[in-house]
């Protein structure tokens, strides 16, 4: 059974003689003769593929995680920047209403109204416009 085994690892070697027949043998052809391989031995086992192909996998998963923790990041920073938008221009909407002559009511800590006077509008105003100024884009 052993020698069954060594022919079928042999190469097989193809080539046309002189005559235009077509021979095959486990030795290459004599001379300078054209030939090509027909069957040729399986390649020699690689002793690391498994670790190899181990160490291959754990990159991947941290490319994986790598890419997951990426795209978290780039969620939490739209959602900061779109609040952050949303904050400014409820900011500058204040500021509007605090230049102009319109009555500006306000709660106060018993939860009664209170109507602002032009210098606690004026306050406001200036509060809100050096937030707008530091927090805000142009």
């Amino acid at each position: 059974m052993l020698l069954a085994v060594g022919p079928a690892t042999a190469a097989l070697y193809k080539w046309v003689d002189a005559n235009g027949r077509v021979s095959y043998s486990d030795q290459p052809p004599p001379g300078n003769v054209k030939s090509e391989i027909v069957n040729a031995p399986a390649p020699a086992a690689n002793a690391d593929a498994v670790k190899n192909m181990a160490n291959q996998e754990a990159e991947l998963k941290k490319r994986q995680a790598q890419r997951a923790d990426d795209q978290k990041k780039a969620d939490k920073a739209r959602v900061d920047q779109t609040a952050r938008q949303e904050a400014c221009a409820e900011a500058r909407g204040q500021i509007k209403m605090y230049q102009s002559d319109v009555l500006v009511q306000r709660v106060n800590a018993k939860g009664e109204p209170v109507y602002m006077d032009d210098s606690m509008k004026k306050k406001e105003r200036e509060r809100l416009e050096a937030m707008v100024r530091e927090k805000c884009p142009a």
